[in-house]
């Protein structure tokens, strides 16, 4: 089954490679979407794919990579979005 949320995730999260390492833990993870930063100092994220896949993709969110501190993680479900292919970095 495939399930789909949109992800907030705040503390020191940019500046810290965060968005780079969402999309090295999304390609290892096997779910699609996209990263990016937020001018108020937050990450969002829209993440996909089979439910095991995005679980660890929504566990490691919570921790983030080397040098990133997150205070807090929003998760709300999101609508499936056909077509999208790969992990996206946004600007």
């Amino acid at each position: 089954m495939t399930s789909a949320y949109t992800v907030r995730v705040r503390g020191r999260v940019q500046g810290v490679f965060y968005r780079a390492s969402s999309a090295d833990a999304a390609r290892r993870f096997g779910v699609v979407g996209w990263v990016r930063n937020v001018d108020d100092g937050s990450v969002a994220m829209h993440i996909q794919g089979p439910s095991a896949a995005v679980d660890s993709m929504l566990a490691w969110t919570r921790q983030g990579p080397p040098g990133a501190r997150v205070d807090g993680v929003e998760v709300a479900p999101a609508e499936v979005t056909s077509g999208i292919e790969g992990f996206e970095i946004r600007r």
